[in-house]
């Protein structure tokens, strides 16, 4: 078998990981220990994709420098991943000089050979933040079926895309101003130059079929020239004799695939240009469907252009819906790693994941019902089961010992046996599902030897008997054990112990355990508490009501005839540690400046606010929030889980409000 690197898409350094991103790395997980436990040579390769406005603004608005900040971001996400047994071999930094390097030999070459272009273009301006905007920072109508709130580049709702200068109502997304435009000087990748190539590719196997279909509108309209470069201030590489002029994240975000091999490979002795510049190994991407545009259509250009070898497969997965619906912060399931974590076991969503995991592309739904119903009926009450009832005979009865297999059990032990290739099949395309499925009616043919078999009964009188009996169920648990590994690994590891293997791999398959002392049993996974998911999803939900010590104070029809409501301009805006929904916000108006915590959520602490005018009562008694003292609160109404303050337009702005 050729040797084998995969990577999974990188992980953005502006947040946390969620429940939503851990299908895609535990797909992959699975799918990389299971080539390795058949003993292929294969590296899982993975970086933290850290440059960008985004990066930039949040950094300037916590008042540290960008590296501080994905610095703490790679750890925060290493921990995640490993909470949930995501094994990768190398984890990197898109903020490293191997992609520096990498980035500017691709660059320069792509240049060398004609197919980067210099033209001038204009480009949104935001005057209050001194940057040019990235489409994603201008938010406005669609142009096309006038949805609110719609992105610069494209529309949530009817899919369109189009130009930024096209969008209606154009709003900075930090500050809300309207922007300006302004020419500059852009560096362009000529993606036409590929469309022949990329065709070909593109229908060649290297996706799934429903991808290439929607690829194929693409290539129908035409492919268009995509820009790479981004004006000063951004925080990314400078690009080669272009001073202010920077890489765009996308450009060197998938270079850091390469980035991070070249890294992997300076560490262990090992060739770069093996996995980057011939055909000897496969390079698999596994990938969310909304990011198949740059890694279908620009990544394989890129390589193609500068003298790199294509992608074998991408592998691209659908979105995580939960109990039906999209991911809801208000509901409760916007749910964070760290959070899921703190009071459930990482192998119930492992194996959850792998109960509904294909090789298509389809959404993965959560049902919190199904969830808990799943996990205790087969990985706790069916798999599980087996070793906990056996080995409590094999200790009480049979002196911690197994005995020789008979005819039953070596009959079910080869049955078992014989399943396994069709199982490593399954893997190896990836149909997860089909592995549990095949995995659950193996542990039902144990429990039914057993239950013929009766090994507790024979005990009582004929422990050798019973010894017999507890070694066939047993040996043909080893390979339910083996075979769950990719899925498992921390639950076969203690199966291995236990029975007294504690290497995994297939060839352990082959391997009979008898007349030898097994250890006696340790608990492999608990049921599911519903109380616990209860209590994850409450840990999870945000709302203006139950923001953590934000709650607006409750007030007779008396109170209110006596507040006093004034428009304050929101000069400052900072968010409050160890929460995702309070910010404090500094408020002006009349040379008077005060300080108000509010539940206002993510966008107002990136500085959506700022510079706006905002309704606010302001004759309550301060209150400490957070060991901040809040004097005052803003009005707001909750449209679709999103806190919208109330904003008092400028023409109805006091004169004395700067």
């Amino acid at each position: 078998m050729k040797p084998l690197l995969v990577t999974s898409a990188l992980p953005y350094a502006n947040g946390a990981i969620h429940i939503g991103h851990l299908v895609e790395y535990i797909q992959t997980d699975i799918w990389v220990r299971y080539w390795k436990l058949r003993g292929r040579d294969a590296i899982y390769l993975c970086a933290d994709d850290t440059h960008g406005t985004p990066i930039m603004m949040r950094a300037r608005q916590e008042g540290i420098p960008p590296e501080q900040l994905i610095e703490r971001m790679r750890h925060e996400h290493q921990q995640d991943f490993a909470g949930f047994q995501i094994q990768f071999d190398h984890y990197h930094s898109t903020h490293s000089e191997e992609n520096r390097e990498l980035s500017t030999e691709i660059y320069r070459t792509l240049k060398r050979n004609g197919h980067i272009d210099e033209r001038a273009i204009e480009q949104a301006y935001c005057t209050q933040d001194k940057i040019f905007l990235p489409d994603r920072y201008i938010r406005g109508r669609c142009p096309q079926c006038g949805a609110e709130d719609q992105y610069g580049d494209a529309c949530e709702v009817c899919s369109s895309t189009y130009n930024p200068r096209d969008l209606r109502d154009p709003q900075c997304a930090e500050c809300g101003m309207e922007p300006i435009w302004r020419p500059s000087t852009h560096m362009f990748f000529r993606l036409g130059d590929f469309a022949d190539r990329l065709k070909q590719w593109v229908q060649s196997g290297h996706l799934q079929g429903e991808m290439v279909n929607k690829l194929q509108e693409w290539f129908d309209v035409g492919l268009q020239d995509w820009d790479i470069s981004r004006d000063a201030p951004y925080f990314g590489f400078e690009i080669p004799d272009a001073p202010g002029k920077y890489f765009y994240v996308w450009l060197d975000a998938p270079v850091g695939y390469m980035a991070a091999t070249l890294h992997w490979c300076r560490q262990h002795g090992r060739d770069f240009d093996t996995y980057w510049r011939g055909e000897d190994t496969d390079v698999y991407h596994f990938i969310g469907k909304d990011i198949v545009y740059f890694h279908a259509l620009f990544w394989p250009a890129m390589l193609m252009g500068a003298g790199f070898r294509t992608p074998t497969q991408l592998c691209v997965h659908g979105f995580l819906t939960v109990n039906g619906e999209k991911m809801s912060k208000s509901r409760g399931t916007f749910i964070n790693a760290a959070t899921y974590l703190q009071v459930l076991d990482p192998q119930y969503l492992r194996y959850y994941y792998a109960t509904k995991l294909n090789s298509r592309v389809e959404d993965l739904d959560l049902n919190f019902d199904d969830f808990a119903n799943r996990v205790n009926a087969d990985l706790v009450n069916k798999i599980a089961n087996i070793p906990s009832r056996v080995l409590a005979i094999v200790h009480s009865s049979c002196q911690g010992k197994l005995g020789a297999l008979d005819d039953s059990g070596r009959a079910l032990y080869t049955q078992l046996r014989d399943q396994c290739d069709q199982i490593g099949h399954w893997y190896e395309a990836r149909e997860f599902g089909q592995v549990t499925r095949a995995l659950s009616a193996m542990a039902s043919e144990i429990n039914t030897y057993l239950q013929e078999q009766k090994p507790w009964e024979l005990a009582k009188g004929d422990p050798a008997r019973a010894a017999t009996v507890c070694t066939g169920a047993l040996n043909a648990f080893k390979v339910v054990a083996v075979l769950l590994q990719p899925i498992l690994p921390e639950f076969a590891r203690s199966v291995g112990q236990m029975l007294g293997v504690p290497t995994q791999s297939w060839t352990n398959l082959d391997e009979v355990i008898e007349d030898r002392p097994v250890r006696p049993y340790e608990r492999l996974v608990e049921r599911v508490d519903r109380g616990k998911v209860a209590a994850m999803v409450a840990a999870s939900r945000e709302s203006l009501e139950q923001a953590d010590d934000g709650e607006p104070p409750t007030l007779t029809l008396d109170a209110l005839v006596d507040c006093e409501f004034r428009t304050m301009r929101v000069v400052g805006i900072e968010p409050v540690p160890d929460s995702d929904r309070l910010v404090a916000l500094t408020l002006e108006s009349g040379g008077e400046r005060r300080t108000v915590v509010a539940g206002l959520g993510q966008d107002a602490a990136r500085g959506a606010l700022l510079g706006k005018d905002l309704l606010t009562l302001t004759n309550l008694e301060p209150k400490p929030i957070r060991g901040r003292e809040s004097h005052g609160m803003i009005l707001a109404a909750q449209v679709d889980d999103i806190p919208v303050p109330v904003v008092v337009p400028e023409r109805q702005t006091s004169a004395t409000a700067e």
